[in-house]
């Protein structure tokens, strides 16, 4: 199952004359979340990977997607939720970030949220917890409260292979890794 999603413009004026934004929403849990749609190049259905040597927990590893390697990451492992045990309902959401492509595993993709730029709510402080940088903000629909979150904030982009058309990775540390995935 894969679902393309169309790249069309998200943010427009709404009825009150302010910013409206478009958001992909998901589970984990009992707990909602959300992606900012402009970034979702595709959702695909649950399809296993694989693994990469020495890759933090949460990386669930790696997949081919048309030729391109995409790695892989367990949302709920990187919100230290634990271990997602993948059936026919996970997804994985497919999204771009400076020019890398991943793959973040939720539960389910819930709906796509239209909300306007003033019902976003700042993130409680939290005593400035570094681990709250990946959160964009929180708004209330429809009486649940769901975290907008930014991806590039929860990963390392410097420890994620980047990898060409090919498969192969331009860091030479990873490419081997990299190419004994794809073969």
């Amino acid at each position: 199952m894969t679902t393309e999603v169309l790249q069309t413009e998200t943010e427009t004026r709404s009825d009150t004359d302010g910013m409206t934004r478009q958001y992909i929403s998901f589970t984990i849990g009992a707990e909602i979340y959300a992606v900012k749609i402009t970034m979702v190049r595709e959702i695909k259905g649950w399809i296993p990977t694989t693994s990469l040597p020495n890759a933090p927990d949460y990386m669930r590893g790696v997949i081919n997607l048309r030729g391109v390697i995409v790695p892989v990451f367990d949302m709920r492992t990187r919100f230290g939720r634990g271990r997602t045990e993948p059936g026919k309902t996970h997804v994985v959401i497919i999204v771009t970030l400076e020019e890398r492509t991943i793959g973040i595993l939720v539960d389910a993709v819930s709906d796509i949220l239209t909300i306007a730029a003033e019902d976003i709510l700042a993130v409680p402080d939290q005593d400035a917890n570094p681990e709250y940088a990946f959160m964009e903000g929180l708004v209330s629909v429809n009486e649940k409260m769901i975290a907008i979150v930014k991806p590039r904030m929860l990963f390392d982009m410097n420890k994620i292979p980047d990898m060409d058309l090919t498969g192969n990775a331009s860091d030479e540390n990873t490419g081997d890794m990299a190419r004994a995935a794809v073969a």
